[in-house]
């Protein structure tokens, strides 16, 4: 038998509309982890220095990246309302790779979505980061499963096509583009805890949602040498030095982009607000002067398109 390829392994959520499950579009790694946790149990009545751990609880966790982004709407909307997923992970086979096989290692659960990361970086192919953390058992596969095939396609959301607007307070609109913009991503988490208790049978641990966050990096020329042609005003370094120093929540919307510059919103993907929380302005020797900021969600967003193919 050849040695299994991590093509042939793929992650798969369940789709309750269809009564199918779908792999992970476009996706190029994932990876799962079992974590079995322990407390030493040595006593007085050992003799010796070493620990005696004991299995108490496991919990496991997995993780996809892809290229797919067109989906980040739904993505975005499940970790807001915090809905648990129906997930498993199995060997596939087959020309496009969808067909689940039922591997004696395939499992599957319920977990949460507990990580979302979304990328947009200039002239690179846009990203999607999933995490997802089970609660509850991963039990074995008893056969296989109905999956949903769909049909792969060779296009994809391009970074320059996707920018982030400004306002200058939470009540004003998002008009003001970022100016030479390299890099721009979003990432959204919740927190978990362990609600197991005495009353819980087996050795799995249940998680429950108590918290979301949100937060944004972004990073831009000091000055570029663009010719601009666009209408739309555009947001420098010493504009962001000024929204910073207000120590202010403000408004933001990620947007779909096209025409002059790339700077004529398109549609809004998800929008909000946010505190500037730190800006860095990097100066290296013989290399173009930038800087860079992250800012942390200020209460809820709000869910709008998804990223287009371009």
């Amino acid at each position: 038998m050849a040695t299994l390829k991590g093509q042939n392994v793929r992650a798969l959520i369940y789709d309750p509309a269809l009564s199918k499950f779908r792999c992970v579009a476009k996706s190029t790694s994932c990876s799962v982890t079992h974590t079995v946790n322990a407390d030493d149990s040595s006593t007085k009545d050992v003799v010796g220095a070493a620990a005696m751990p004991s299995a108490t609880s496991q919990s496991w966790q997995l993780s996809v990246e892809t290229l797919e982004v067109t989906d980040a709407a739904a993505f975005l909307t499940a970790i807001k309302n915090m809905e648990p997923f129906t997930i498993l992970y199995d060997e596939v086979s087959t020309s496009d790779n969808q067909t689940a096989l039922g591997a004696t290692f395939a499992r599957r659960g319920k977990a949460y979505l507990n990580d979302l990361t979304l990328q947009f970086n200039d002239r690179e192919v846009a990203s999607k980061s999933i995490q997802f953390q089970g609660t509850g058992e991963l039990e074995k596969l008893a056969g296989t499963v109905a999956v949903d095939v769909y049909t792969p396609n060779n296009t994809f959301t391009r970074g320059q096509f996707v920018r982030i607007f400004f306002g200058n307070t939470t009540s004003s609109e998002a008009n003001a583009i970022l100016a030479a913009c390299k890099q721009l991503s979003m990432h959204v988490s919740i927190s978990l805890e362990d609600a197991t208790t005495k009353d819980t049978e087996g050795t799995w641990q249940v998680q429950e949602p108590t918290g979301l966050s949100f937060d944004i990096s972004t990073s831009a020329l000091v000055r570029s040498g663009e010719t601009i042609t666009s209408t739309v005003q555009g947001k420098t370094f010493a504009d962001l030095e000024d929204l910073k120093d207000a120590m202010q929540p403000i408004h933001f919307e990620i947007a779909n982009v096209g025409g002059p510059n790339n700077r004529t919103k398109l549609g809004v993907i998800v929008s909000g607000d946010a505190i500037i929380t730190n800006l860095q302005n990097n100066n290296p020797n013989r290399q173009n002067s930038d800087w860079s900021m992250t800012l942390n969600g200020y209460g809820n967003y709000t869910v709008g398109e998804d990223p287009a193919e371009s």
